[in-house]
């Protein structure tokens, strides 16, 4: 073998999802080699993990608002591939919204990736948007390189960004299928939100009342009826109620392409512990109650929900808590991709869940979503993106130590377990970054 760049040395490593002692060789960037412990090899850079850390692949986190251009107020590429370093996230794809202007045309693609391009610090791809302005042209958005397309069912909370009715669903879902496209769907019936609609204020359980199960429960069916009729592919964005998992379950055993994602909050939290006014915890769908958190473990157990992704969704400061705790007029959205790994790896943990099964949920399912072949995965020709991780070392969430723009977290004072001691991208290290490093992050087009 050509002597390696680095090598990396660990009692624990996650190879290909199964736990061995093992020394990686990576040479330009990718694992070229996997060998025992103490394989004899040579190279500039020899890395031992201590006993008390383990060796897993980068997590790949399918959902992120990073809000640039347009709003980088709220975050930026430069905050946010920040924080996912500092998380153990090696790739993230980014969500069409909350920029200006949204990412619906290979246009406005363009100008993301110019943002994008001089600041990532970890490899970065794309969703396209499905508004209903630039349906059936899609396929040039496809085309320029995007992952999939997301809609919302319900309105976005941003003007820029369009909500689709049953029959433009219908009609993205048709355009797609014929050539294999992805659908990412925000699934809300906006009928029974506005049904259920109230004047807001301080109290929680009025907000979650605002937004019920059957909201999701009745969107979700609706993408149901479109897989069956057209054969395409969509994803459920963020499932928030347990009562949507019979449809999916039933979805999948008939042979449907569909999958699910659930977000490290949803197993986190739950509607009996947030305070009234906290409008940090403020997301949609939203919150719901413990039983509905464990129904959503058991769902990720069990395979009905696929994959776990942060929905990063920062906004400033102002617009998260200066409502005077009034969740109808706060902004909806939680900043966690700093803490996705470690949030669920406490919630697991406490559930005697193994750490293979949490780096299934954040790293392996997510590339699959999105065609990543190479990524999510430690094995021989696999991206040489690794997370030295010790599991068992705790600390406490400070919101203000974060590196986000705006310091706001629902997990600020979390106790957590399992703390990101070191990141490669590439077999690079991208944190801790040394002073002056310049960025390392690679834009990705859907392969």
């Amino acid at each position: 073998m050509t002597q390696p760049d680095l090598i990396v040395r660990a009692a624990r490593a996650l190879v290909d999802g199964r736990w061995q002692a093992a020394s990686l060789a990576v040479r330009e960037g990718r694992i070229a080699e996997i060998g025992p412990l103490d394989a004899p090899w040579t190279a500039a850079q020899d890395v031992r993990l201590p006993d008390d850390e383990v060796l897993l692949p980068g997590v790949v986190d399918s959902h992120v608002h990073v809000n640039e251009p347009g709003r980088t107020e709220w975050e930026g590429f430069a905050t946010a591939t920040t924080a996912a370093a500092a998380g153990g996230v090696t790739t993230i794809l980014d969500m069409p919204l909350n920029s200006i202007p949204p990412t619906t045309t290979p246009e406005a693609l363009a100008v993301k990736k110019a943002a994008a391009a001089p600041k990532a610090r970890v490899d970065v791809g794309f969703w396209g948007g499905a508004v209903p302005e630039n349906l059936g042209s899609l396929r040039t958005l496809h085309e320029a390189g995007v992952f999939g397309f997301k809609c919302f069912l319900s309105p976005s909370g941003v003007e820029e960004f369009g909500h689709l009715d049953r029959a433009q669903l219908r009609a993205a879902q048709q355009e797609l299928a014929a050539f294999d496209g992805l659908l990412i769907v925000h699934a809300e019936d906006p009928a029974v939100l506005e049904a259920h609609a109230n004047t807001g204020g301080t109290h929680y359980a009025d907000f979650v009342a605002s937004r019920p199960d059957g909201a999701e429960t009745s969107a979700i069916a609706a993408v149901i009826e479109g897989l069956r009729a057209t054969g395409g592919r969509a994803h459920i964005l963020h499932l928030s109620s347990a009562k949507a998992l019979p449809l999916i379950a039933s979805a999948k055993a008939e042979g449907l392409r569909l999958t699910v994602e659930t977000c490290p909050h949803y197993l986190t939290f739950d509607a009996e512990h947030i305070p009234d006014g906290a409008t940090e915890y403020k997301c949609c769908p939203p919150i719901r109650d413990e039983r509905n958190r464990e129904a959503l473990w058991d769902a990720l157990l069990a395979g009905t929900i696929d994959l776990v992704a942060s929905d990063h969704s920062p906004a400033t400061r102002e617009l998260k808590l200066g409502a005077d705790g009034d969740f109808g007029r706060a902004w909806g959205g939680i900043s966690g991709l700093a803490v996705s790994l470690s949030a669920v790896w406490t919630g697991a943990r406490a559930r005697g869940i193994g750490l293979e099964s949490v780096s299934a949920w954040l790293s392996a399912a997510p590339a699959r979503l999105a065609g990543l072949a190479d990524k999510g995965v430690i094995r021989q020709g696999a991206a040489a993106d690794l997370v030295a991780f010790a599991p068992e070392r705790s600390y406490t969430v400070r919101a203000e130590q974060l590196p986000y723009r705006n310091k706001v977290s629902a997990f600020d004072g979390a106790a957590l377990h399992g703390q990101v001691v070191r990141t490669w991208l590439a077999g690079e290290t991208i944190h801790p970054a040394s002073a002056g490093q310049p960025p390392r992050g690679r834009l990705l087009d859907r392969p």
